[in-house]
């Protein structure tokens, strides 16, 4: 009798085995998700750390926007042209703070004064109106306090505001100092096919970065020596603190006109109707000028941001990240865009060549 031979084992796929091309794609869609998904989680639990390093980015854009200006001027090596920008960056801060901090801290407590009072007198008139209820002033300021804390909580005390600015400028000035190792360093975790491409959306982002921010201090230095001009002829006090809080502020786009606005109608009205009416001119005339004549002749061939939009960024910025989201809100939302219209170009390209391709066949 004939012994059968036996039948080898045949091994089969275990559930460990992702051979299935099916199986496959599906892995890959369930990681893309939850990559995703872990990206969103670590922008909110880091966020703080991250706006802090897109702030030292953005102050690194002005510095290196500094050098190239100072290089029209004086053909030296960037390291000294850098230098150059940063002393007298700096410079310029010491100086406001020497020569016009003790006039600056007087008239900053009358102003303080001048604010409260004005503001009990508009809450009277509105409870005389019936809008809040009587001795609601107490309630409503609470509340405006503490819209302003959520605001400025991200930034924290002003131990920790001070941190976060060194942090920002240590960062930027880094950056500054050797742009090119950094952007390599980021090129080199990226495919070599997509390396180019990097680079290119990298310099235009810096190049409307570069103009959105050049912009941003023209605006600054027009409307604070306007302000202070204006309001100084028609006897508006405490013109010259105006002035700079209106420059200052005109960094932080729409909010910030917003808040000197404010602040410029207060000190006028409290110096009488006259004065008042003619802080409500200045500040209209100072924004409509700023806004369509000197900005967009600067920044003509910059980004250009619909301003609803800006002010919704600003708007969900600041209420997700403070105060440092507040200010970012206007490059982050330049250099999305940017980047977003560099890779729809790319995209086009591709797929016109393969077009192309297809057509030759």
């Amino acid at each position: 009798m004939a012994r059968t031979k036996p039948t080898p084992h045949v091994e089969r796929p275990g559930p460990a085995e992702f051979s299935d091309p099916v199986m496959r794609d599906e892995l890959r869609r369930a990681a893309v998700w939850i990559g995703l998904a872990l990206v969103a989680a670590g922008v909110i639990v880091l966020a703080q750390p991250l706006l802090l390093i897109i702030g030292g980015l953005v102050f690194a854009t002005l510095l290196d926007g500094g050098a190239r200006a100072v290089a029209r001027v004086l053909p030296i090596g960037r390291g000294w042209r850098l230098a150059i920008v940063i002393l007298l960056g700096f410079g310029f801060i010491g100086w406001v703070f020497w020569y016009a901090g003790t006039t600056i801290a007087a008239q900053a407590e009358d102003l303080r004064a001048v604010v409260e009072a004005q503001f009990t007198r508009l809450i009277g008139w509105a409870a005389s109106m019936g809008i809040v209820p009587e001795g609601g002033a107490g309630s409503v300021g609470t509340q405006l306090l503490g819209s302003v804390g959520r605001l400025t909580s991200a930034v924290g005390s002003a131990l920790g505001a001070v941190a976060s600015g060194l942090m920002i400028i240590v960062i930027g000035i880094f950056v500054a100092t050797e742009p090119r190792l950094y952007d390599r360093g980021v090129a080199w975790m990226l495919p070599l096919r997509h390396r180019h491409k990097f680079y290119v959306i990298a310099d235009h982002v810096g190049f409307t970065l570069r103009r959105l921010l050049f912009g941003r201090i023209v605006g600054m230095l027009f409307e604070g020596l306007f302000t202070w001009a204006m309001l100084w002829l028609g006897g508006v006090p405490m013109a010259a603190l105006l002035g700079l809080l209106t420059g200052l502020l005109a960094f932080i786009p729409n909010i910030g006109a917003i808040i000197s606005g404010v602040l410029m109608v207060a000190v006028g009205f409290s110096a009488g109707t006259d004065q008042g009416l003619w802080a409500i001119f200045v500040y209209f005339f100072v924004q409509n000028v700023d806004g369509y004549l000197v900005v967009p002749f600067i920044a003509r061939k910059s980004v250009n941001l619909a301003p609803a939009l800006v002010l919704a960024a600003q708007l969900l910025f600041g209420a997700l990240f403070g105060i440092l989201g507040l200010l970012l809100a206007d490059p982050i939302v330049a250099s999305i865009k940017v980047t977003l219209e560099q890779l729809s170009k790319y995209r086009e390209l591709g797929q016109a060549g393969e077009g192309e391709a297809v057509a030759e066949t």
